[in-house]
């Protein structure tokens, strides 16, 4: 029932952007011996990489934001369901308790098989439950991850970067990472926007 938590934090992907034009300036550049200039070549290929901060992208980014509220609205709704269910149930198993010394063995069997019905219907309706909150969390995230992706790659090309990678200090999949080369704000900013802009769209 809690499957959307092991989602939550993995929405961001790196994206990998080349630049046909920018790539001949360096190979024409490259061809000078003037060793400031090989070096102004490097660093300028370095600025070409940056990154984004998951955790802060997941805590800022408004659509992001507006699914997890909505999918775990969703969670405590089936849970809420599922234990009216299962307390409705015990209910009936303890009257049953009480009253199985006054009941024929015909009618105890009759309410023991019905019983046995009841508790078998109770797993698969948290099964289903389970089966669909999943197919949800996927869906509603995957939604997420297309609408991150493509702002980044068209951000990226309009930036010049060529490599935009991840940085999570829950998950570090990355172990440093200059604040130079941080391009979360950027990021969170521009995705807002859009978010906010489709939403005035539709209305």
């Amino acid at each position: 029932m809690n499957t959307w938590k092991t989602l939550a934090m993995t929405v961001v992907a790196a994206a990998t952007l080349a630049s046909c034009n920018q790539q001949n300036d360096n190979k024409a550049s490259s061809n000078t011996n003037d060793s400031t200039a090989v070096a102004s070549n490097t660093d300028a290929k370095a600025e070409k990489i940056v990154y984004v901060n998951s955790d802060t992208l997941s805590e800022k980014y408004e659509y992001y934001k507006e699914i997890r509220t909505k999918l775990e609205a969703k969670v405590k709704k089936a849970q809420t369901d599922l234990q009216s269910k299962g307390q409705a149930f015990q209910r009936e198993v303890a009257d049953y308790q009480q009253k199985m010394n006054t009941m024929s063995a015909s009618e105890r069997q009759a309410t023991e098989e019905r019983l046995a019905r009841k508790q078998d219907e109770l797993g698969r309706l948290d099964q289903n439950a389970s089966s669909s909150l999943a197919q949800d969390e996927a869906t509603e995230f995957g939604n997420v991850y297309t609408a991150i992706t493509e702002y980044l790659k068209k951000h990226a090309e309009d930036k010049g970067y060529t490599l935009v990678l991840t940085y999570s200090t829950k998950n570090p999949s990355v172990l440093y990472a200059d604040k130079k080369l941080d391009i979360t704000k950027q990021v969170v900013d521009g995705l807002n926007a859009d978010y906010k802009k489709k939403n005035a769209d539709k209305k």
